[in-house]
């Protein structure tokens, strides 16, 4: 078990690669996390390292497909570090993006904190604590060589792969009357790229994605904060871009987003 000297060290040497656009190919194998639990130990330190308050958080892994793609069971929740979001419309350099690609999803705005508890919290109980819902851009990156075969725990540890986010417009219209799972989004690059996808490659729905993130984070005695932002994962295969491009996110009725890179 790790101790929290070591996920200290372990956090440090992450962020010093983030920071910095390096990569490595694993952390060294004593501070190595080789437990979801131990991942999120390394993972908590990011909050000391932050400008600000949380922003909020972040679900990778929500489909099979995405499972399978790095090595996964199951989703991982990530930090959204407030430094690292970006408003709508906003240019960005590309230096140092080893992923370079961007990802359609849908993103709720808290209104109530959910604590941390044993029972388990129900959809219908977290959906009474979201204020708004929102289209977003999350555009992910990895600290490692290859994020694909290090696992759960490290990427965990890695923030889940959390880099850059982009915040779009809160829905003028009724969400919570809509079937979220058969809504359709669209992602779009320059003009050259265009996919479709819908909610249901979210966890099945948007809205039980988020429900999952509000227990994992029950789990770990972590509670979810009023005024956090939960985005809930891509709802497509996610988009590749390069210098120049400008990536358009529409979730329809529900609003659209923006974001160009350098």
């Amino acid at each position: 078990m790790l101790g929290s000297d070591q996920t200290r060290a372990a956090s440090a040497l992450l962020f010093n690669h983030w920071q910095s656009g390096r990569r490595l190919a694993a952390l060294p194998s004593g501070l190595r996390p080789t437990t979801r639990a131990e991942g999120y130990a390394i993972q908590a330190h990011l909050e000391e390292r932050g400008a600000a308050p949380l922003f909020g958080w972040k679900i990778a892994a929500t489909s099979r497909a995405g499972q399978a793609h790095i090595g996964v069971d199951g989703p991982m929740a990530g930090r959204l570090l407030a430094e690292r979001v970006l408003r709508d419309g906003a240019a960005v350099p590309l230096d140092g993006n080893h992923m370079r690609v961007a990802e359609v999803e849908f993103a709720f705005r808290m209104g109530q904190d959910l604590p941390s508890r044993r029972t388990v919290y129900e959809t219908h109980e977290v959906l009474a604590a979201v204020d708004t819902l929102h289209p977003a851009i999350e555009i992910p990156d990895s600290r490692f060589e290859d994020f694909a075969v290090v696992g759960a725990p490290q990427l965990i540890a890695d923030n889940a792969c959390a880099h850059l986010f982009v915040l779009g417009p809160e829905a003028t219209v009724d969400w919570r009357k809509m079937d979220l799972a058969e809504h359709t989004a669209v992602g779009r690059v320059s003009g050259r790229t265009e996919r479709q996808g819908k909610g249901a490659n979210v966890l099945d729905d948007p809205r039980l994605a988020l429900t999952w993130l509000a227990n994992e984070l029950s789990q770990l005695g972590i509670t979810l904060k009023a005024g956090q932002v939960v985005t809930t994962g891509t709802c497509m295969i996610p988009l590749a871009v390069e210098r120049g491009d400008e990536v358009f996110a529409s979730l329809g009725s529900l609003g659209e987003v923006s974001v160009r890179f350098l």
